[in-house]
Protein backbone atom coordinates (compact mmCIF):
# COMPACT_ATOMS: atom_id res chain seq x y z
CA UNK A 1 0.00 0.00 0.00
CA UNK A 2 1.23 3.47 -0.85
CA UNK A 3 2.33 5.74 1.95
CA UNK A 4 0.13 8.69 2.88
CA UNK A 5 2.69 11.12 1.48
CA UNK A 6 2.82 9.24 -1.82
CA UNK A 7 -0.98 9.19 -2.11
CA UNK A 8 -1.15 12.91 -1.39
CA UNK A 9 1.58 13.70 -3.92
CA UNK A 10 -0.11 11.59 -6.61
CA UNK A 11 -3.43 13.33 -5.91
CA UNK A 12 -1.84 16.76 -6.34
CA UNK A 13 -0.13 15.78 -9.58
CA UNK A 14 -3.26 14.25 -11.09
CA UNK A 15 -5.33 17.30 -10.18
CA UNK A 16 -2.78 20.02 -10.86
CA UNK A 17 -5.15 21.58 -13.39
CA UNK A 18 -7.45 22.44 -10.49
CA UNK A 19 -4.66 24.44 -8.90
CA UNK A 20 -4.68 26.52 -12.07
CA UNK A 21 -8.43 26.96 -11.68
CA UNK A 22 -9.16 24.71 -14.66
CA UNK A 23 -11.93 22.10 -14.42
CA UNK A 24 -10.35 19.80 -17.02
CA UNK A 25 -6.86 18.90 -18.15
CA UNK A 26 -5.57 21.01 -20.98
CA UNK A 27 -5.81 19.36 -24.40
CA UNK A 28 -3.51 20.06 -27.31
CA UNK A 29 -2.65 18.65 -30.71
CA UNK A 30 0.81 17.30 -29.87
CA UNK A 31 1.53 16.64 -33.53
CA UNK A 32 2.04 20.36 -34.12
CA UNK A 33 5.34 22.18 -33.86
CA UNK A 34 3.63 24.86 -31.77
CA UNK A 35 2.81 22.24 -29.14
CA UNK A 36 6.42 21.10 -29.05
CA UNK A 37 7.67 24.65 -28.52
CA UNK A 38 5.14 25.22 -25.75
CA UNK A 39 6.14 21.95 -24.10
CA UNK A 40 9.79 23.02 -24.16
CA UNK A 41 8.97 26.38 -22.60
CA UNK A 42 7.01 24.69 -19.82
CA UNK A 43 9.82 22.23 -19.10
CA UNK A 44 12.47 24.94 -18.95
CA UNK A 45 10.19 27.25 -16.97
CA UNK A 46 9.71 24.65 -14.27
CA UNK A 47 13.46 24.12 -14.00
CA UNK A 48 14.09 27.78 -13.21
CA UNK A 49 12.67 27.30 -9.71
CA UNK A 50 15.39 24.81 -8.70
CA UNK A 51 18.72 26.29 -9.74
CA UNK A 52 20.49 26.39 -6.37
CA UNK A 53 22.98 23.57 -6.04
CA UNK A 54 23.34 21.79 -2.71
CA UNK A 55 26.56 22.27 -0.81
CA UNK A 56 29.37 20.01 -1.98
CA UNK A 57 28.28 19.76 -5.63
CA UNK A 58 30.16 21.43 -8.48
CA UNK A 59 29.02 21.95 -12.08
CA UNK A 60 31.47 22.50 -14.93
CA UNK A 61 30.25 23.13 -18.51
CA UNK A 62 32.05 21.44 -21.41
CA UNK A 63 31.46 21.29 -25.16
CA UNK A 64 32.03 18.06 -27.08
CA UNK A 65 31.82 18.48 -30.86
CA UNK A 66 29.25 21.27 -30.39
CA UNK A 67 27.26 19.17 -27.88
CA UNK A 68 26.62 21.07 -24.61
CA UNK A 69 27.72 18.97 -21.64
CA UNK A 70 27.99 19.42 -17.88
CA UNK A 71 30.19 17.63 -15.39
CA UNK A 72 28.24 17.37 -12.12
CA UNK A 73 30.66 16.31 -9.43
CA UNK A 74 31.01 15.98 -5.68
CA UNK A 75 33.55 18.55 -4.52
CA UNK A 76 37.15 17.57 -5.38
CA UNK A 77 36.01 14.31 -6.95
CA UNK A 78 38.13 12.64 -9.59
CA UNK A 79 36.74 11.98 -13.06
CA UNK A 80 37.90 8.37 -13.09
CA UNK A 81 34.38 6.98 -12.86
CA UNK A 82 31.19 8.54 -14.14
CA UNK A 83 27.45 8.22 -14.60
CA UNK A 84 26.55 9.20 -18.18
CA UNK A 85 23.06 10.67 -17.92
CA UNK A 86 20.53 10.58 -20.79
CA UNK A 87 17.79 13.14 -20.10
CA UNK A 88 14.14 12.59 -20.95
CA UNK A 89 11.61 14.77 -22.71
CA UNK A 90 10.09 12.68 -25.47
CA UNK A 91 13.12 13.34 -27.70
CA UNK A 92 11.61 16.80 -28.33
CA UNK A 93 12.64 18.65 -25.15
CA UNK A 94 15.19 18.66 -22.35
CA UNK A 95 18.44 20.43 -21.57
CA UNK A 96 21.13 20.36 -18.93
CA UNK A 97 19.19 23.02 -17.06
CA UNK A 98 15.93 21.07 -17.06
CA UNK A 99 17.54 17.89 -15.69
CA UNK A 100 20.48 19.19 -13.66
CA UNK A 101 18.74 18.92 -10.29
CA UNK A 102 17.57 15.38 -11.04
CA UNK A 103 21.14 14.34 -11.77
CA UNK A 104 22.40 16.14 -8.67
CA UNK A 105 20.32 13.77 -6.51
CA UNK A 106 22.10 10.71 -7.91
CA UNK A 107 25.50 12.37 -7.59
CA UNK A 108 24.85 13.45 -4.01
CA UNK A 109 23.56 10.05 -2.90
CA UNK A 110 26.14 7.91 -4.72
CA UNK A 111 29.15 10.25 -4.29
CA UNK A 112 29.97 9.54 -7.96
CA UNK A 113 30.18 12.23 -10.63
CA UNK A 114 27.92 12.47 -13.65
CA UNK A 115 28.16 13.72 -17.21
CA UNK A 116 24.87 15.24 -18.40
CA UNK A 117 24.62 16.10 -22.10
CA UNK A 118 22.18 17.75 -24.50
CA UNK A 119 21.53 15.64 -27.58
CA UNK A 120 19.87 17.26 -30.59
CA UNK A 121 16.09 17.34 -30.41
CA UNK A 122 13.29 16.41 -32.79
CA UNK A 123 11.48 17.45 -34.88
CA UNK A 124 14.32 19.71 -36.06
CA UNK A 125 16.76 16.82 -35.68
CA UNK A 126 14.94 13.47 -35.97
CA UNK A 127 16.50 10.01 -35.59
CA UNK A 128 19.41 9.24 -35.66
CA UNK A 129 20.67 12.62 -34.38
CA UNK A 130 20.16 11.84 -30.68
CA UNK A 131 21.80 8.42 -31.03
CA UNK A 132 24.75 9.88 -32.93
CA UNK A 133 25.29 12.48 -30.20
CA UNK A 134 25.14 9.83 -27.49
CA UNK A 135 27.79 7.76 -29.25
CA UNK A 136 29.96 10.86 -29.67
CA UNK A 137 29.82 11.64 -25.95
CA UNK A 138 30.57 8.05 -24.93
CA UNK A 139 33.52 7.84 -27.31
CA UNK A 140 34.80 11.11 -25.83
CA UNK A 141 34.65 9.64 -22.32
CA UNK A 142 36.68 6.64 -23.46
CA UNK A 143 39.16 8.97 -25.16
CA UNK A 144 39.65 10.77 -21.82
CA UNK A 145 41.07 7.53 -20.46
CA UNK A 146 37.97 6.52 -18.48
CA UNK A 147 37.61 2.75 -18.64
CA UNK A 148 34.25 1.44 -19.84
CA UNK A 149 34.01 -0.61 -16.63
CA UNK A 150 33.98 2.69 -14.71
CA UNK A 151 31.03 4.13 -16.64
CA UNK A 152 27.35 3.55 -15.90
CA UNK A 153 24.46 4.71 -18.08
CA UNK A 154 21.41 6.35 -16.50
CA UNK A 155 18.36 7.55 -18.39
CA UNK A 156 14.80 8.67 -17.75
CA UNK A 157 11.80 8.34 -20.08
CA UNK A 158 12.89 8.93 -23.69
CA UNK A 159 16.41 9.25 -22.30
CA UNK A 160 15.99 5.75 -20.91
CA UNK A 161 15.06 4.52 -24.38
CA UNK A 162 18.04 6.37 -25.87
CA UNK A 163 20.27 4.82 -23.22
CA UNK A 164 19.12 1.31 -24.21
CA UNK A 165 19.42 2.09 -27.93
CA UNK A 166 22.95 3.35 -27.35
CA UNK A 167 23.85 0.08 -25.65
CA UNK A 168 22.61 -1.84 -28.69
CA UNK A 169 24.57 0.42 -31.05
CA UNK A 170 27.78 0.14 -29.01
CA UNK A 171 27.51 -3.63 -28.94
CA UNK A 172 26.88 -3.78 -32.68
CA UNK A 173 29.86 -1.48 -33.34
CA UNK A 174 32.16 -3.59 -31.16
CA UNK A 175 32.79 -0.73 -28.71
CA UNK A 176 33.28 -1.74 -25.05
CA UNK A 177 30.03 -1.48 -23.12
CA UNK A 178 29.61 0.39 -19.82
CA UNK A 179 29.53 -1.56 -16.57
CA UNK A 180 25.76 -1.34 -16.14
CA UNK A 181 22.66 0.73 -16.85
CA UNK A 182 19.69 1.93 -14.86
CA UNK A 183 16.63 3.48 -16.50
CA UNK A 184 13.35 4.92 -15.25
CA UNK A 185 10.13 4.66 -17.27
CA UNK A 186 12.07 3.98 -20.48
CA UNK A 187 10.52 4.38 -23.94
CA UNK A 188 11.28 1.02 -25.54
CA UNK A 189 8.44 0.71 -28.08
CA UNK A 190 7.64 3.82 -30.10
CA UNK A 191 4.95 1.97 -32.01
CA UNK A 192 3.04 2.60 -28.76
CA UNK A 193 1.28 -0.76 -28.94
CA UNK A 194 1.66 -1.80 -25.29
CA UNK A 195 -1.65 -2.58 -23.60
CA UNK A 196 -0.87 -0.06 -20.86
CA UNK A 197 -1.29 2.76 -23.39
CA UNK A 198 -5.00 1.88 -23.17
CA UNK A 199 -5.43 0.58 -19.62
CA UNK A 200 -3.46 3.40 -17.96
CA UNK A 201 -4.59 6.22 -20.26
CA UNK A 202 -6.81 7.84 -17.61
CA UNK A 203 -4.40 7.34 -14.72
CA UNK A 204 -1.20 8.45 -16.46
CA UNK A 205 0.06 11.97 -15.79
CA UNK A 206 1.28 12.44 -19.36
CA UNK A 207 -1.09 14.45 -21.57
CA UNK A 208 -3.13 12.22 -23.85
CA UNK A 209 -1.59 11.67 -27.27
CA UNK A 210 1.99 12.63 -26.41
CA UNK A 211 3.48 9.16 -26.97
CA UNK A 212 2.42 8.61 -30.60
CA UNK A 213 3.02 12.27 -31.46
CA UNK A 214 6.55 12.33 -30.03
CA UNK A 215 7.27 9.02 -31.76
CA UNK A 216 6.31 10.62 -35.06
CA UNK A 217 8.45 13.70 -34.38
CA UNK A 218 11.48 11.59 -33.49
CA UNK A 219 11.11 8.73 -35.92
CA UNK A 220 10.46 10.90 -38.94
CA UNK A 221 10.17 8.73 -42.03
CA UNK A 222 11.90 5.76 -40.39
CA UNK A 223 10.28 2.49 -39.36
CA UNK A 224 9.44 2.88 -35.66
CA UNK A 225 10.26 -0.80 -35.13
CA UNK A 226 13.97 -0.15 -35.75
CA UNK A 227 15.79 -1.32 -32.61
CA UNK A 228 17.75 1.94 -32.39
CA UNK A 229 14.40 3.76 -32.13
CA UNK A 230 12.46 1.09 -30.22
CA UNK A 231 14.97 -1.11 -28.35
CA UNK A 232 12.25 -3.64 -27.52
CA UNK A 233 12.52 -4.96 -31.09
CA UNK A 234 16.28 -5.52 -30.90
CA UNK A 235 18.43 -8.53 -30.08
CA UNK A 236 19.23 -7.93 -26.42
CA UNK A 237 21.98 -10.50 -25.99
CA UNK A 238 25.23 -9.32 -24.46
CA UNK A 239 23.89 -6.21 -22.70
CA UNK A 240 25.26 -5.28 -19.26
CA UNK A 241 23.37 -5.60 -15.95
CA UNK A 242 20.28 -3.40 -15.73
CA UNK A 243 17.97 -1.96 -13.10
CA UNK A 244 14.63 -0.71 -14.45
CA UNK A 245 12.02 1.33 -12.62
CA UNK A 246 8.51 2.13 -13.87
CA UNK A 247 5.31 3.47 -12.37
CA UNK A 248 2.36 1.11 -12.22
CA UNK A 249 -0.05 3.83 -13.36
CA UNK A 250 1.76 5.10 -16.46
CA UNK A 251 1.22 4.32 -20.11
CA UNK A 252 4.87 3.26 -20.44
CA UNK A 253 4.40 0.38 -18.00
CA UNK A 254 4.40 -2.28 -20.73
CA UNK A 255 7.45 -0.72 -22.39
CA UNK A 256 9.44 -1.51 -19.25
CA UNK A 257 7.82 -4.87 -18.45
CA UNK A 258 8.16 -6.30 -21.96
CA UNK A 259 11.73 -5.08 -22.34
CA UNK A 260 12.74 -6.60 -18.99
CA UNK A 261 11.12 -9.91 -19.89
CA UNK A 262 12.85 -10.05 -23.26
CA UNK A 263 16.20 -9.04 -21.75
CA UNK A 264 15.96 -11.78 -19.12
CA UNK A 265 15.22 -14.37 -21.81
CA UNK A 266 18.31 -13.10 -23.67
CA UNK A 267 20.47 -13.80 -20.62
CA UNK A 268 20.78 -10.23 -19.37
CA UNK A 269 21.03 -9.69 -15.61
CA UNK A 270 17.99 -7.43 -15.29
CA UNK A 271 15.94 -6.30 -12.30
CA UNK A 272 12.53 -4.69 -12.76
CA UNK A 273 10.83 -2.60 -10.08
CA UNK A 274 7.19 -1.58 -10.58
CA UNK A 275 5.94 1.20 -8.32
CA UNK A 276 2.31 0.17 -7.92
CA UNK A 277 0.05 3.21 -7.97
CA UNK A 278 2.96 5.47 -8.90
CA UNK A 279 3.79 7.62 -11.86
CA UNK A 280 6.33 8.35 -14.59
CA UNK A 281 9.97 8.55 -13.38
CA UNK A 282 8.96 8.59 -9.72
CA UNK A 283 12.47 7.80 -8.34
CA UNK A 284 13.59 11.39 -9.05
CA UNK A 285 11.11 12.53 -6.36
CA UNK A 286 13.25 10.92 -3.67
CA UNK A 287 12.92 13.73 -1.14
CA UNK A 288 9.12 13.84 -1.31
CA UNK A 289 7.82 10.41 -0.26
CA UNK A 290 9.20 7.11 1.09
CA UNK A 291 8.71 4.94 -2.02
CA UNK A 292 10.79 7.31 -4.14
CA UNK A 293 13.44 7.56 -1.42
CA UNK A 294 13.70 3.77 -1.26
CA UNK A 295 14.08 3.65 -5.05
CA UNK A 296 16.86 6.24 -4.94
CA UNK A 297 18.70 4.24 -2.27
CA UNK A 298 18.51 1.04 -4.33
CA UNK A 299 19.59 2.82 -7.51
CA UNK A 300 22.61 4.40 -5.85
CA UNK A 301 23.56 1.05 -4.25
CA UNK A 302 23.32 -0.52 -7.71
CA UNK A 303 25.54 2.20 -9.15
CA UNK A 304 28.18 1.85 -6.45
CA UNK A 305 28.16 -1.94 -6.69
CA UNK A 306 28.81 -1.95 -10.43
CA UNK A 307 31.39 0.83 -10.13
CA UNK A 308 33.27 -1.20 -7.56
CA UNK A 309 32.89 1.69 -5.13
Amino acid sequence: MLSLRARLFCFLLRNRHLLRLQLKRETMDWNTYEAVLRFRRNVEGGARFSRRLPEGIEVSPVTIDEIPVEWILPSRAEKDKVMMYFHGGGYVSGTCQSHRMHVVKFVKNSKIGALLFEYRLAPEHPFPAALDDSLTVYRWLLAQGICSSRIIFIGDSAGGGLCLATLLALRDLGIPLPAAATVFSPVTDYTCTGESYRTNAKRCLAPEGTGPAFAKHYGGTNDLRLPYISPLFGDLKGLPPMLIYVGGDETLLDDAVQFAEKAEKAGVNVTLRIGEGLFHCYPVCASLFPEARQAMEEICAFIKTHMGA
